[in-house]
Parts: structure tokens; C-alpha cells; sequence
């Protein structure tokens, strides 16, 4: 009987066209339909957002639920200079600002809102610096706005930003600056946030890349994924353990270094010489039980690194190694 009624509920609620259940995602989306979204109940929070918005020189065009979990949106006209990047964020690519100053003028509209958290006295957008350089570039005085109440929202959209794919070192960097960020008010391990920080590997590596900007973070990274976890305990604890493992891995680039010096002078050269000592001293390759820890794996490394002859690397066991060139490898 039981397996009739479940049967009988399934055909009740058709899956929809296009749905698709993804591994790990969780969401119930709501049941409002469009003209629904328009109906908002009015509550302290939202009005005070509002009359911030007003307070500031903007207006508020629009309050609206958006449609998975119906929460609560404004959608606004703010003036450009309220407006900055939340300080965790990428830096601007030039190039790609060039390209929606060009688009922008050619169709004479600004079609695409950003999104805008408010902080105090200014408005942080996570999604949206590049629209807001291009107009600024522009002239304009005022932008449109999708206008988030939840602060914390700001690091789940980050995970939704595709004006621009990011490299290794943005997203490393990106980490970075979110991970210091909330250390200063959160106490949440580390796992907590594994949507925003995306790995662990990646948080090492935006510690590693604050010191040196010219790390070759894309030939660590592979043994990294392997070997690195998430540091349980509170955030601003587990920043000091972060800052340490980023010194090991430096250790590390400083004898990879000199063993690519080493082999230069041998007269080797090659854009993928760094990549090939790292394979050449990694372990991993040869382990088939359970991996090392990341220090004993960061340890060993450096210690083959120092330990490289270059009298017994040859140019064909270099081009045999071949990859692509490490991102702001050799100089």
C-alpha cells in the first residue's frame, strides 16, 4: 500500500522540463510563480534598507522575491561613487573593462544590474566591478542595482561570477582576501565556508601568493589537492596554521628555484623547467598506499630539490616532461 502511495505522489508532482537533481545540491525551490514574485511583505529590515537607499541618493525602483527561495530583493538606481568592490575580490582586468566600455557604447544601454550588499555607509558589489569601471569610464552618474539585505551573501555570489574565468592566482588571491576578511569577525572553521574557499589547496596557495606574487602556484597545486585539508577549530586559529603551511611551501619554491638556476646553467631552458623538477621530486607518482601528511610530503620535496644534480638531467628527459609553461614561472 505504502509503495502505491509514493507511486501516486510521483505522478501528482511531474518533474519539470529541463530539471536535473546535481550531486550535492540540496535546494527546495519554492512553488511562486511569476506573478507572485512581485508580493512582498513589508518588515523592519527592508524598510530601513530602503530608506538607507533613499538617505544615500538612489531610489528604489523595485521590491521583488526572487524565484528559488523567495527571498526578498530591492532593485535600485544607485549613484556610482556610493559603490565599491568588497575588498576580497579580484582586481580589474583592463582588457575585459575595455570590452563592456565598447559593447556599452555601441548599444547605448546598461542592460546587466549588478549586485550591491549595503556596508554601513557605502554599498560593496561582489558581482559587478567590471560593469561598474566600465561606466564610470563612461560618465555615467548612476547604476542599477540588484540589493542583497544578507552581508554574508556577498561571498556565496562570488562562487556565481562569471563576467571574467578566473586563473589560479585570481581565485587563489580571492580566497585569500575573503578568508582574512572573515577572520576578523567569524569564528566558523574553515569548512564552513567550502563553497566561497573552494579547496584547501586554494587557500594555501592565496597565503603563498600574498608573499610572492610570481609564485608558479599551478605546479603546486596538483601535490597540494592531494595532501592539504580543511584546519579544523575556529577561523582566526586556523589563519596562523594557513600562514605557516604558505611558509613551507615557499621553502619549497626557494629549493625548486635553485634547482632551476642549476639546471640553466647546465644550458637547459625551457618554459617548463620548473614543472619538470616538481614532477621530478614528487613522490606521489610512486605511493600506493595512504599519502604522506603535508608536511612530510612539503619536506621531502624540498629536501630532493636541494638534492638535484643537474649533471644527470638530460635534454630529452626535459622534453619528454612537456606541459604547459607555470603561470608566472621562470623570469
Amino acid at each position: 500500500m505504502a509503495t502505491k502511495k509514493k507511486a501516486a505522489a510521483r505522478k501528482a508532482s511531474p518533474k519539470r522540463p529541463g530539471t536535473k537533481k546535481r550531486r550535492g545540491v540540496k535546494l527546495q525551490p519554492t512553488e511562486l510563480d511569476a506573478g507572485e514574485l512581485a508580493s512582498v511583505e513589508p518588515t523592519p529590515e527592508l524598510d530601513a534598507l530602503a530608506s538607507a537607499v533613499e538617505g544615500d541618493g538612489g531610489r528604489v525602483l523595485a521590491r521583488y522575491r526572487e524565484p528559488l527561495g523567495g527571498k526578498a530583493l530591492l532593485l535600485v538606481s544607485l549613484p556610482v561613487e556610493t559603490i565599491s568592490p568588497t575588498p576580497f575580490q579580484r582586481d580589474v582586468s583592463d582588457s575585459h573593462v575595455r570590452k563592456l566600455t565598447r559593447a556599452m557604447d555601441k548599444t547605448q544601454r546598461f542592460l546587466d544590474p549588478i549586485i550591491v550588499i549595503h556596508e554601513k555607509d557605502r554599498y560593496w558589489t561582489p558581482n559587478g566591478n567590471h560593469r561598474l569601471t566600465a561606466l564610470r569610464e563612461l560618465g555615467a552618474k548612476a547604476i542599477i542595482a540588484l540589493l542583497v539585505p544578507e552581508r554574508s551573501v556577498a561571498y556565496q555570489i562570488l562562487a556565481l561570477n562569471i563576467e571574467k574565468a578566473h586563473n589560479l592566482r585570481e581565485r587563489a588571491t580571492e580566497v585569500y582576501r575573503m578568508y582574512k576578511d572573515l577572520a576578523g569577525f567569524s569564528d566558523d572553521p574553515e569548512s564552513t565556508y567550502e563553497l566561497e574557499f573552494e579547496e584547501p589547496a586554494l587557500v594555501t596557495l592565496g597565503f603563498g601568493y600574498a608573499e610572492r606574487g610570481r609564485l608558479a602556484g599551478g605546479a603546486y597545486n596538483p601535490v597540494l589537492r592531494k595532501v592539504d585539508g580543511w584546519i579544523d577549530g575556529p577561523l582566526p586559529g586556523a589563519l596562523a596554521e594557513r600562514e605557516r603551511r604558505a611558509q613551507k611551501l615557499l621553502a619549497l619554491d626557494d629549493a625548486v628555484n635553485e634547482a632551476v638556476a642549476r639546471l640553466k646553467e647546465k644550458g637547459l631552458t625551457s618554459p617548463y623547467l620548473k614543472s619538470f623538477v616538481v614532477a621530478r621530486i614528487n613522490p606521489l607518482r610512486f605511493i600506493k598506499g595512504d599519502l604522506p601528511g603535508f608536511d612530510e610530503l612539503l619536506d621531502t620535496m624540498t629536501k630532493r630539490a636541494r638534492g638535484m644534480k643537474a649533471d644527470k638531467i638530460k635534454p630529452e628527459d626535459l622534453a619528454r616532461s612537456g606541459g604547459a609553461p607555470e603561470e608566472g614561472g621562470e623570469d
